[in-house]
């Protein structure tokens, strides 16, 4: 075995070692949240379609929040990047497999059209996100909202109108992954499973990847700008070249999503790119928390399985709109920062009552539970404790 390989070998079992003998630490939740993941793939088909679609969302939500949660810019069009992705995709494997086939040959020629699919499908979204992103940053609050609503809508509209027979209007393009072979062994990319794995490998990277975003010095400029455009500025910061860059970058990683959209639903749709498209990312990331760097994900889990849970009661489901409504009130005035503020809450609280039991056993416990729970309730805010806390 190499030196390389030897090294590689020492950190896997080092990793290992610290998330057995640490405890509940973090490498200990990243192997039970990978563990978790490959346990998920092999569960009831809707269910690996609902959780493939909750992996989508989640990058959609956390790409949208790089640029409202960690910049303060709240847009309403984040759906034409996700739109751009899945067409761009679409088109390549619609118009470029044959050609593809004929090159690398026809056994792996689907996986690599795919892999075309993709970066093209990016580069198109970051061809209409360079001149909007610009255009868009020079204004703030209710009128960036607005230009990036208008702007999303104008794509809808042009893909709707069909343009040189490119976008097949109101059908959309239908996406057909088509059946691989390497090495003599056979998958087919849209199988659930396949398709579940292959969006694991997608997203995770891209999540990695948008944290180290976030935690770079880009980031902490981001933030600053967030809290104060014009402290940033006075310190020299170029407040709107940081907007136009962290407007790109979110839009890149809403692309990628709305490529592996395409192929989850086996569509590149026009209404992709409508503005409810646009709220999705709003909603859960509202639902999560925009403070929080995980908000976005626990947002989208919440979204589509409370979404997926009242849809199996008839009679709830005719009314889903009012359900969801009075969800996101309660989101609102009892956990400002989101679901995740409110899981850190409880942590905090949980942690409070073990200590009233440790110095005065049962009884201090239920006291402290009871008055704490009573205050909670007594008012409409969030939680003074996290207030202005952890944001990552």
């Amino acid at each position: 075995m190499s030196t390389g390989e030897e090294g590689i070998a020492d950190r896997i079992g080092a990793f290992g070692h610290e998330a057995v003998r640490n405890g509940w630490t973090t490498e200990r939740f990243a192997l039970l949240g990978l563990l978790g993941l490959v346990l998920v793939a092999f569960g009831p088909t809707f269910q690996v379609y609902l959780f493939t679609e909750f992996m989508i969302i989640a990058l959609f939500a956390l790409a949208f929040n790089l640029l409202y949660g960690y910049t303060g810019l709240l847009s309403f069009g984040h759906a034409m990047f996700f739109a751009g992705g899945s067409y761009g995709m679409a088109m390549v494997l619609r118009d470029l497999t044959p050609h593809v086939a004929d090159v690398v040959g026809s056994g792996i020629a689907p996986l690599v059209t795919f892999g075309l699919g993709a970066v093209a499908g990016v580069l198109l979204v970051l061809l209409i996100a360079i001149p909007v992103g610009w255009l868009s940053v020079r204004l703030e609050e209710i009128y960036f909202a607005l230009i990036t609503l208008a702007f999303g809508m104008l794509v809808f509209s042009v893909i709707i109108q069909n343009p040189g027979g490119l976008t097949n209007g109101t059908d959309g393009i239908i996406v057909t992954l088509g059946i691989t072979e390497i090495a003599g062994i056979e998958f087919r990319l849209g199988d659930r499973q396949t398709y579940y794995f292959l969006t694991a490998a997608v997203v995770l990277p891209s999540v990695y990847a948008i944290w180290r975003v976030v935690t770079s010095p880009f980031g902490t400029v981001c933030k600053a700008i967030r809290e104060s455009p014009d402290r940033a500025a006075a310190l020299g910061v170029d407040v709107t070249y940081h907007r136009w860059m962290t407007f790109v970058v979110s839009a890149a990683f809403v692309g990628v999503a709305g490529v592996l959209m395409a192929g989850l639903a086996n569509v590149a749709s026009p209404y992709h790119a409508h503005w409810t498209t646009s709220a999705i990312p709003v909603v859960a990331t509202v639902i999560g928390g925009a403070t929080f760097f995980a908000g976005p994900i626990v947002g989208a889990f919440v979204f589509l399985y409370v979404r997926w849970g009242i849809s199996r009661f008839p009679a709830l489901e005719a009314h889903w709109e009012l359900f969801f409504g009075l969800m996101l009130i309660g989101v609102v005035l009892y956990f400002k920062q989101g679901a995740a503020g409110g899981l850190l809450m409880l942590r905090g609280w949980l942690l409070d009552v073990r200590g009233a039991y440790d110095r005065g056993g049962t009884d201090a416990a239920v006291a402290y539970a009871r008055e704490s729970a009573s205050a909670r309730l007594g008012r409409t805010g969030g939680p003074s404790e996290t207030e202005g806390g952890e944001r990552e």
